[in-house]
């Protein structure tokens, strides 16, 4: 039962922003599910307009749209403003999702970061080879940067759709290789297919985020202030003939994640505390801006802006972009059309044999050191993935390709996202037909991953339920009054019933500046524990977290038939006290700031904690635990 007093309340605001910060991950890949299924919309939305009215298509998207201030200012089509202004937005939350992998994910490990670089570029390569192949000789070379690039969000929303097909750290993997693939493809744009570049403007630009990263070292905090100079350096490289929408990618690389700190959540928790004491607009503002520094900037903005760059900004592009005229004349000259062929069997073809290709001869070539985080399976439906050419692949195409030629070129890149998809699919579905043990090696892989509870169990010190030489070990970090652990504890029992080779490991976490009761009911069970009865007791505290004061403690030890003046002489030593003071070091030391957090085989868990969710990521980490046994076994014979 939830405490009812008003602290307690603002301890469960607080508990809820941590909990905010570990679900966020879940809510983006939601996200991503939901907008796929309306970018596929907005793409047949496209095709039916543009083959139903084409001219009404066309004069629509051509229509001029002018900003200007004193005579300056913007004036752009409305697919300019589309392609260059609102893709600016959504190559800012690809680059926050990518900042925080960086810094709280798999790539904060940076040898993690070496193979989906060199994954991106040979993923890039092969293509271009493939299409000047194809084009060799012909007018249509020029269009190679047409067959070369991943497009984030279709790659991510096809990941999405599929998800339960592929394991997650697949999406981190296509992310990194999509930040790659979209900065060297800005990079080309700039090169080759500008018209002209204007100096002074690039200049401008570069000091605008040189300034940036000034007032980001100097600690600013503003987010105003952030997005006018990042205003002003978007203006400013539209007038120099680059393509603007890097500087949204740059923004959020620049845009840092980290977990919500104990000392931020206490220090939250003491600002509301005063404006519950006193509610002026003074204090309910302080309050407010303590709450919203206690999550960083990356997981602020991603809330705001990731619903509004997937449901409403990609789809525009693509409502853009995808209408063209679907004739017998098209289709037969797209058949034959080296444009058509050499972008489709780029992406086809060359995107997984460059992925594949060069994750196979990294590993091979490391001796095993750098391999890929995920199984062989999952690398290849990733390069299938990674075959999805729109967003980008359309821009180069309108900059190098007029008339007939980029007619042929937007054909040639529509029937690469639905080859890639059948791809994707069918490699799933094969992979699906595996027996389990060879399923599970096919997408996990043997790859050690990232270990993130800094204080190894120890089987002589930590309280342990279930068999010690379980494949699986699930640390929870909690508190006997925090209502949200009260809540995961029935879903703890009903785990570890239907897994008999689970071991559960409890350490404490008292948040004392929300519950001031938690700190002696955690003592109290260590006294317990020492008379031979700490989950017993555990389990009682659970059961009765409404009733934690001292004289309600010494009741449940008699109730448990403790000995009396034992109990009272270990709460009353120090020994209780320091049992909790090193889990709470622990804590500290694995980034945990709120209750509950769980670590599977020592990866914190990210997402819900329900007993679907938990159940789930238990057996993904059984199969990867069975699949690097497996390895081990082969490696000695």
């Amino acid at each position: 039962m939830a405490p009812s007093d008003d602290s307690s309340l603002s301890g469960q605001s607080i508990g809820e922003s941590e909990g905010e910060a570990r679900t966020a991950r879940w809510e983006f890949m939601r996200t991503e599910a939901g907008s796929a299924a309306v970018l596929l919309l907005a793409t047949i939305a496209a095709l039916l307009w543009a083959n139903a009215g084409p001219g009404s298509y066309a004069s629509f998207w051509e229509t001029d749209l002018s900003v200007e201030l004193d005579g300056h200012g913007v004036s752009l089509d409305l697919r300019e403003w589309v392609n260059s202004g609102l893709m600016t937005l959504f190559f800012f939350v690809v680059g926050l999702e990518a900042r925080r992998e960086f810094d709280m994910g798999e790539l904060r490990e940076r040898r993690h970061l070496t193979l989906p670089l060199l994954a991106g570029i040979s993923g890039m390569v092969v293509p271009v080879a493939i299409y000047l192949a194809v084009n060799a000789g012909q007018s249509s070379t020029h269009g190679w940067g047409a067959a070369m690039s991943t497009d984030t969000a279709f790659a991510l929303g096809m990941l999405a759709l599929l998800g339960s097909r592929f394991p997650g750290r697949l999406r981190t993997f296509i992310l990194t290789v999509a930040v790659v693939d979209d900065f060297v493809a800005l990079g080309v744009i700039a090169v080759f297919y500008s018209e002209r570049i204007v100096v002074p403007a690039l200049l401008v630009a570069v000091g605008m985020l040189l300034l940036v990263l000034l007032l980001r070292a100097r600690g600013l905090h503003s987010g105003p202030v952030y997005a006018l100079l990042g205003a002003v350096a978007w203006v400013a490289l539209l007038k120099s003939g680059v393509d603007p929408v890097v500087i949204g990618l740059l923004l959020g690389l620049l845009t840092l994640a980290y977990p919500a700190s104990r000392d931020d959540l206490e220090r939250a928790s003491g600002l509301f505390r005063s404006f519950r004491e006193q509610p002026t607009p003074e204090l309910e503002r302080s309050a407010r801006r303590g709450i919203a520094s206690a999550i960083s900037p990356n997981e602020r903005l991603q809330r705001a802006f990731h619903p509004w760059s997937s449901y409403v900004i990609v789809p525009l592009f693509a409502l853009a972009n995808a209408g063209i005229t679907l004739d017998g004349d098209l289709l037969a000259r797209a058949a034959t059309s080296p444009v058509t062929i050499g972008i489709l069997l780029g992406y086809l073809l060359g995107k997984p044999a460059g992925i594949l290709g060069v994750a196979w001869l990294t590993t091979r070539m490391s001796g095993g050191r750098t391999r890929p985080p995920i199984g062989w399976g999952a690398v290849a439906g990733g390069g299938t993935i990674a075959g999805v050419g729109f967003t980008v692949s359309l821009l180069i195409a309108t900059l190098a390709f007029d008339g007939d030629q980029l007619e042929e070129a937007k054909a040639g890149v529509l029937a690469a996202v639905v080859c890639a998809f059948v791809a994707t699919w069918l490699i799933s579905w094969v992979i699906g037909r595996l027996p389990q043990p060879l399923r599970a090696r096919a997408l996990l892989g043997t790859a050690e991953g990232i270990v993130d509870l800094a204080t190894p169990v120890d089987l002589a010190r930590d309280h342990i339920r279930g068999p010690f030489d379980a494949p699986v070990t699930v640390v929870e970090y909690g508190d006997f009054e925090c209502p949200y652990c009260g809540q995961a504890e029935s879903v703890v029992r009903e785990l570890l019933a239907d897994f008999g080779d689970v071991r559960y490991v409890w350490r404490h976490l008292p948040l004392t500046d929300v519950h001031p009761r938690a700190q002696l009911a955690a003592e109290a069970s260590e006294a317990a524990a020492e008379l031979g009865a700490f989950w017993p007791m555990r389990d009682l505290l659970f059961e009765r977290q409404e009733a934690l004061q001292p004289r309600d403690l010494l009741g449940y030890a008699r109730e448990l038939g403790l000995d009396d003046e034992r109990f009272r002489a270990a709460l009353r030593s120090q020994r209780a006290a320091a049992r909790v003071a090193r889990d709470v070091e622990s804590a500290d030391l694995s980034g945990v700031s709120g209750t509950p957090t769980f670590f599977i085989n020592g990866r914190r868990h990210h997402g819900a904690y329900d007993i679907a969710t938990l159940s789930a990521a238990v057996r993904a980490a059984k199969d990867r635990t069975t699949a690097r046994r497996g390895r081990s076994r082969r490696d000695d014979g």
